[in-house]
């Protein structure tokens, strides 16, 4: 079979490094940037994360190779920062938004096993907590109603 081993996928070797940047001598403030063991998942959401930045330009990815585990990510800024430093600002941007993601995903679920585990956290029709989903303090006891069990979502 030519396909490797799955661990040479993810794994680190040992001293190899898990990004190269290599500055672009052609175009003006631009870097092609190999990150090693990582596919289209982390390409594609650092494209559009340095996408969404208003110092950006350009910013693609492609991986050269489906047997290959690396993704090589081309930027170009418009001279405010170096690519390098985009990136690190993009990664970090990206982190918190998956944090924030993590959040809601668990107080979601939250919600949901209060709501299913037979009335731990609802009292009548009403959320009885101090946590708002909304946010707009009318989940503190003052008698908002649940209505559909669905209208608590809210991505």
């Amino acid at each position: 079979m030519n396909a490797p081993n799955r661990f040479e996928l993810y794994v680190l070797d040992e001293g190899e490094a898990p990004v190269e940047v290599n500055e672009d001598t052609k175009i003006p403030n631009a870097a092609t940037i190999k990150i090693l063991k990582q596919d289209h998942t982390l390409g594609n959401m650092l494209r559009a994360q340095l996408l969404s930045m208003p110092e950006v330009l350009f910013a693609g990815y492609k991986v050269p190779h489906p047997l290959h585990p690396h993704f090589l990510l081309k930027i170009q800024t418009d001279g405010t920062k170096a690519p390098d430093l985009i990136l690190s600002d993009a990664c970090n941007q990206l982190i918190g938004t998956l944090s924030s993601l993590e959040a809601k995903f668990k107080r979601e679920f939250a919600f949901k096993e209060t709501d299913s585990s037979g009335g731990a956290g609802v009292t009548g029709g009403t959320f009885a907590t101090s946590d708002d989903p909304y946010g707009t303090g009318a989940g503190t006891g003052s008698g908002a109603s649940w209505g559909n069990r669905d209208d608590y979502l809210d991505f």
